[in-house]
């Protein structure tokens, strides 16, 4: 597991634990797992590692029982990291955006009116804010025949979703974007028809 991961996988029992305190709640190990979205044997790593640290104080109420709470440090190290993940969030969401208005501007350059966005996608409301600021008409669509049918229309761009699977070339008359590949920087340019 790399370090990002495991650091989001501290951040992620910070918090829970955080929460059941304000809610004045005690979690088992197994809650504290499902709620942080990790496995129990990874849970019990963790916690020992952020007592280890000072971050977390584990209290025996019982032989099964054991209560977690943030100690000072642990609330000043959940706020630095919440910060912190802020601000990745946010610098992400501005590459995308402009890696976004990149490719809708390099659309309607060609000549494109249209963007069909094929599937869903986390980003899709970045997409229609940029289409909407630059009179791109944007248009969302689950059916996959319904956004082949748009894109065979002149000046219509199809895009499809990180979670969808694009047609290999050639077996479609129909070629889109990857918004993968737009995301990622790869691709900058529509296909306007």
């Amino acid at each position: 597991m790399n370090d990002f991961n495991f650091n989001d996988s501290e951040l992620s029992v910070l918090s829970v634990i955080s929460e059941a305190e304000t809610g004045g709640s005690c979690l088992t190990q197994r809650e504290l797992a499902g709620q942080a979205g990790i496995s129990l044997g990874m849970a019990n790593m963790l916690l020992r590692r952020l007592a280890e640290r000072g971050w977390v104080k584990l209290t025996r109420l019982s032989t099964k029982t054991v209560r977690y709470a943030l100690t000072r440090e642990g609330m000043n190290e959940l706020a630095k990291r919440t910060a912190g993940y802020f601000n990745r969030a946010a610098r992400s969401a501005d590459l995308y955006r402009d890696r976004l208005e990149s490719f809708v501007l390099a659309a309607k350059r060609a000549g494109a009116e249209t963007i069909v966005l094929y599937g869903s996608s986390d980003v899709e409301i970045v997409i229609a804010y940029v289409c909407e600021r630059h009179e791109i008409v944007f248009v969302k669509s689950s059916d996959l025949e319904r956004a082949r049918a748009l894109a065979l229309k002149r000046g219509v761009v199809l895009l499809y979703a990180e979670s969808e699977t694009m047609p290999p070339p050639g077996s479609t008359p129909v070629l889109g974007e990857s918004l993968a590949a737009v995301l990622a920087g790869a691709r900058e340019q529509g296909t306007g028809k």
